[in-house]
């Protein structure tokens, strides 16, 4: 089975040393940062919302993100600290608007040492990199910031169960699989997933790179 890169041993270090930190994210850095700051802008975002950034890598979004918003109101987490302190390093126009505090190790999707205060979230490019379990951890954990209106999540899908048991080639070209990175997941798999965690989700038919799709979720409140 396929390793997923971004879990070897010294990846993001031999990443940072090379002065690769763009490229270890995915590549298409200014594409893909601007679809993320448009998203974020049809989601309404305004500058004295709160934002958690999910899988940061080296700020490819927050580069974009924390000039727009207030101070202090950008928030980000990955697996990898040190990518996000070579995008804190390199990235920012003005590194005094971003504490360095803000930026969380979090490969579990716990969200720990985040501000209650968190009103929109977004996971761009973080969930096709990993098993679907990853997706309902993050949509049940965050649940506990009760000022969240959304979540932008991105995701491959397959169209069908038979489609999904093969390698599906996307709309973009990127070929995806079931049980090895890049994942492809079923329509009703994102959709249980929200429902049994409490959100309800929209999709968008916005065409992403890499043929990658946009799930907006708002938590249900009772």
């Amino acid at each position: 089975m396929s390793q997923n890169p971004y879990e070897a041993t010294g990846f993001y270090d031999a990443a940072i040393a090379a002065g690769r930190h763009r490229d270890v994210v995915g590549g298409r850095w200014d594409e893909t940062g601007r679809v993320q700051m448009a998203a974020l802008m049809d989601a309404s975002v305004m500058p004295h919302h709160h934002l958690l950034d999910i899988g940061a890598g080296s700020l490819r979004l927050g580069c974009k993100a924390v000039p727009y918003l207030d101070a202090g109101h950008y928030w980000a987490t990955d697996a990898s600290r040190a990518i996000m302190l070579a995008g804190h390093k390199a990235e920012l126009e003005d590194p005094a608007r971003l504490s360095t505090d803000h930026l969380i190790e979090d490969a579990r999707f716990e969200f720990p040492g985040l501000p209650d205060t968190i009103t929109h979230a977004i996971a761009f490019a973080v969930f096709p990199h990993l098993p679907l379990a990853y997706l309902r951890r993050a949509l049940t954990n965050l649940r506990r910031f009760m000022q969240l209106e959304q979540f932008l999540f991105t995701v491959f899908l397959a169209p069908d169960a038979e489609a999904a048991a093969r390698p599906y080639r996307q709309p973009d070209g990127v070929v995806t699989h079931d049980i090895r990175p890049p994942y492809h997941v079923l329509p009703e798999d994102v959709a249980h997933l929200a429902r049994t965690t409490g959100w309800q989700i929209t999709r968008s038919d916005q065409m992403l790179p890499r043929g990658q799709v946009l799930f907006i979720a708002r938590p249900t409140r009772g």
